[in-house]
């Protein structure tokens, strides 16, 4: 697969581009369409499903309910020929040490070395994923291990090769990397705590880096809306 090398972009476009050919033609029809397609739009879309689902959001005080968009990647059918459902993420080796790829000479008897290495350096990716896959409801989470056609390879696009894949039921896999949903909610929980004792406006909620303290922020009420006019404008050339 070939993806821009623009860093905004470089990460998206692997996953996109990996998911979408780990897919065979047949499709999966769902009761209602995507609701994001453009009829006077040309170009097909990514094939995905989105799926609505509902959560209870308890603790003390008053209950809330959660309503959430999640996204499936593919569908799958195992031997007895039940429908299991699957969210499809690329592992993309970026670090190449002297121009040459490691997973290459060490994934098929060293991949569960790479794959610790992985929830090592981007514990917080793998756990967004995750915590994404069990709130779709999918059966399956399959990851792929992406690396450059061409180590040295670079300007407006580079090559990628597949090198392997690996499978896993999201909430093992949850264990595996000690990720506690019960705390995840009760993390979320607070949050909605915190903001809906806000007075209205408008607020930012930041993440401090490498730490773990969130802060919010009130901003102006027309904070960001150049950006977003500029945004629409570009969308518009």
């Amino acid at each position: 697969a070939v993806v821009s090398t623009q860093s905004g972009h470089y990460g998206r476009d692997i996953n996109q581009n990996f998911s979408q050919q780990c897919l065979k033609r047949d499709t999966k029809a769902f009761k209602r369409p995507n609701p994001f397609v453009n009829d006077d739009d040309d170009n097909e879309p990514s094939s995905v499903a989105y799926r609505y689902r509902k959560f209870p959001l308890l603790g003390p005080g008053e209950p809330y309910t959660l309503i959430c968009r999640s996204e499936i990647d593919a569908v799958t059918t195992t031997a007895n020929g039940e429908e299991q459902l699957m969210n499809i993420k690329a592992l993309n080796e970026w670090d190449l040490k002297a121009g040459a790829s490691e997973w290459r000479q060490k994934l098929d008897t060293q991949r569960g070395d790479i794959l610790t290495t992985e929830m090592k350096n981007n514990k917080c990716k793998l756990a967004k994923w995750t915590v994404s896959s069990i709130l779709a409801g999918s059966d399956l989470l399959k990851f792929g291990y992406v690396t450059r056609s061409m180590p040295r390879s670079s300007g407006e696009s580079i090559g990628h090769s597949i090198l392997g894949t690996q499978q896993f039921y999201p909430k093992q896999f949850a264990a595996q990397i000690s990720l506690d949903m019960n705390n995840a909610w009760g993390i979320l929980r607070v949050i909605v705590d915190k903001c809906m004792a806000l007075k209205d406006g408008k607020y930012v909620l930041y993440k401090e880096p490498s730490k773990g303290i969130l802060r919010i922020y009130k901003v102006p009420l027309n904070t960001f809306e150049e950006d977003n006019e500029e945004s629409d404008e570009e969308e518009g050339k």
